[in-house]
Parts: C-alpha cells; structure tokens; sequence
C-alpha cells in the first residue's frame, strides 16, 4: 500500500479534493491531508463542487501537519507554495517529496457564480494533475503497481 500525504497552508480546500480525488481513483491507496495552519472547516465551495463531480469531501476534516511528522510516507506532495516553503521536517521516513502548485481558489472574489468558477478550475487542474501524479508513480498503464 502507497502512503501519500498531501499539504497545504490550510488543509480546506486544494488538498482536501487531491485527497478525495486519490482516494476515488484507488481505494487501495492510505491518502491523508494536513495543513501547516489549518483552518477550522473545509471550504463550502470544495464541498460543493467536489459533490459535483462524485467525490464527497464533506466528513473530511482540516488536519494539522503535526499530527503526521512521525509516520513514515512513500510520497509527500505539497500543493501550494507557502506549504512547500514552511513544511516542517518529518521525523519519520519521507521516501519522495513532490511539489505541485496550484492558486489558492478560497481568494477568489466576485459573485458566487464567479468563485464556483475558480473553485471549479481548481478542482479540475487538481484532477488532472493527480492522474498524471497517479499514473506516473504509482500505477503503470497495464494495471500494475510501482515501487516507490
């Protein structure tokens, strides 16, 4: 089993749905998600547009980062830059690190229908991106699962 642990400054919303997203794409994956200050509740905007698109995130809850420094992990990705810059060192083993970037969609302004549309982008780049991430380092196209 794979061990992936995603971060990001607040752990309400980017790294919520590439959380959910691996989770939906490999059941047998072991995917968790933290924040380096994580906020108090998940964004309701990546509930709502993770909802859309069948990968519920409602009973995941923000996490703090410290709560995974001792574990060891085949794969830490930060997906923002403040994650990367202020990610703490890890206690236990860290077999890969990765960085995949992606704008903060909770400081999107504009009407509702405006912040649905970045939130929704987000959540779309985030998708393609955990697919490449999935098909690259852990499953090849036959099916089989890679070593990390």
């Amino acid at each position: 089993m794979n061990k992936i642990l995603i971060l990001c400054t607040g752990n309400s919303c980017r790294s919520k749905m590439a959380q959910a997203y691996l989770q939906h794409l490999d059941a047998g994956l072991c995917v968790r998600s933290a924040g380096i200050r994580p906020a108090s509740h998940t964004h309701p905007l990546a509930i709502q547009v993770m909802s859309e698109a069948g990968m519920p995130i409602t009973d995941l809850q923000p996490h703090d980062v410290r709560d995974y420094v001792n574990e060891e992990w085949d794969v830490v990705i930060t997906v923002c830059d403040h994650a990367r810059e202020s990610c703490p060192i890890f206690l236990g083993t860290v077999k890969q690190r990765l960085h995949i970037s992606f704008p903060d969609p909770s400081l999107s302004k504009g009407t509702m229908k405006e912040q649905l549309a970045v939130f929704r982008e987000t959540r779309d780049r985030i998708i393609q991106s955990f697919n490449d991430f999935y098909h690259q380092y852990i499953q090849d196209a036959h099916g089989h699962q890679k070593r990390l």
